[in-house]
């Protein structure tokens, strides 16, 4: 049986100066993307496409989507299998390239999990998980581009 899940996200454009969009340098890329009941977040586009480095960017949020779903994931998993994590970071990095014709595309992305965990005996089921981790990533099952995962285990120190 398929379970269904409904998802909903506002968008309001923030950027106008007085004469809307009348010149493509003459508006702002601001905008507030607003999701019932969490803290809004401010975006923009990219500093190459003329937005704001302070705001978060469609690009930087599809990386952060799928490095996120991937340990979500990939916690879960370890809990299951009995892979006891005590640090997770991932340094995930993207690709895109723009089309000579406008617009553009990724091509990848790379994750690079460092995980911890409490034992030297977890270690090899700790790296095979990354691969089940990706094979239920809700995100990186939604994308058209390989999502690559360069993982690191390591042993927490006095363990």
């Amino acid at each position: 049986m398929n379970k269904e899940h409904n998802y909903q996200v506002n968008i309001c454009w923030t950027g106008n100066k007085g004469a809307g969009t009348a010149d493509y340098g003459g508006y702002s890329r601001d905008h507030i993307v607003s999701i019932p009941g969490k803290p809004d977040l401010p975006g923009s586009s990219d500093t190459a496409f003329r937005g704001d480095k302070t705001r978060h960017n469609p690009e930087d949020m599809l990386l952060s989507a799928l490095a996120t779903c991937h340990m979500l994931w990939y916690l879960h998993l370890c809990a299951d299998a009995g892979v006891i994590v005590t640090a997770y970071e991932d340094h995930a990095t993207g690709v895109m390239v723009e089309s000579p014709k406008g617009g553009g595309k990724f091509e990848e992305a790379t994750l690079r999990p460092k995980v911890t965990v409490t034992d030297a005996t977890m270690v090899n089921k700790a790296e095979e998980l990354h691969n089940k981790a990706n094979e239920c990533c809700f995100i990186a099952n939604s994308v058209n581009f390989p999502v690559r995962h360069q993982p690191t285990v390591v042993i927490q120190k006095g363990a």
